[in-house]
């Protein structure tokens, strides 16, 4: 399909309840938004990034950390991010979204590269890998069409189903064609997000242990935890937030 593009779409903002200004926040001599952006461009499925923030003067910070990464930013509504992704993807003439978030720094093209090849060769609406979660809490990609996000757009009521994104789709499978895209063995027990200063800690070491300047990819942190389990536990015991609470 010549017409066919896949953007990506980075939500982030500076304002987070428990780990505030998080996305920039330094990791090895980068900032975590930096992190994740070089990670999902890496992506060879991909034919755009962009960064979705919102109009808040604090979120100033990541405009200008865009701006020094050479990457698009789009501006929209803080708490509607299904808005904010929807007027974003219009914007960059999207005929598909791949929906990432700034708060995963371990993100992974690989992995990204599985959930956009399953979406594109499944004739589906939705690919996401953590509906049935097999990969760690911070690997999570899906990639939805954009007319099943416009459809989501217009008709999602519920406030997480405006705040996450993609529930409204990926809830209602007698509406939507969904794809659960599924790695080799269960990971799903590790937690690789940063919504805390313990979850920011074990990135941190992540990156000191396997290079701050090493493309390493997700089975490679996955080898470093199994050597040294002690790092795991830095935030084993953080509790993620539900859909309801976010």
């Amino acid at each position: 399909m010549g017409d066919r593009k896949v953007v990506a779409v980075i939500q982030a903002r500076m304002g987070s309840t428990r780990l505030p200004g998080k996305v920039m926040k330094d990791i090895c001599g980068r900032t975590m938004l930096a992190r994740v952006v070089g990670r999902t461009r890496r992506a060879s499925l991909l034919d755009e990034v962009i960064v979705a923030t919102t109009v808040n003067a604090d979120d100033d910070a990541i405009v200008a950390e865009c701006s020094k990464l050479g990457v698009q930013t789009f501006r929209g509504e803080e708490y509607d991010v299904l808005d904010r992704y929807y007027r974003a993807a219009l914007h960059a003439r999207a005929s598909a979204v791949v929906r990432i978030t700034s708060d995963c720094p371990l993100i992974d093209p690989e992995v990204t590269d599985k959930v956009i090849g399953a979406f594109l060769e499944g004739v589906v609406d939705c690919a996401s890998n953590s509906l049935e979660r097999t990969y760690p809490l911070g690997l999570d990609v899906a990639a939805v069409s954009m007319d099943a996000l416009s459809r989501a757009w217009s008709e999602a009521t519920e406030r997480y189903e405006r705040v996450h994104v993609t529930p409204f789709i990926c809830l209602n499978p007698s509406r939507f064609r969904i794809l659960s895209v599924k790695g080799d063995g269960d990971y799903s027990g590790y937690r690789w997000t940063v919504d805390t200063p313990e979850d920011l800690e074990f990135v941190r070491m992540v990156y000191a242990k396997l290079g701050g300047e090493k493309m390493f990819l997700w089975q490679e942190v996955i080898d470093l935890l199994e050597r040294e389990p002690w790092i795991a536990e830095i935030n084993r015991h953080v509790r993620q937030k539900t859909i309801e609470e976010c």
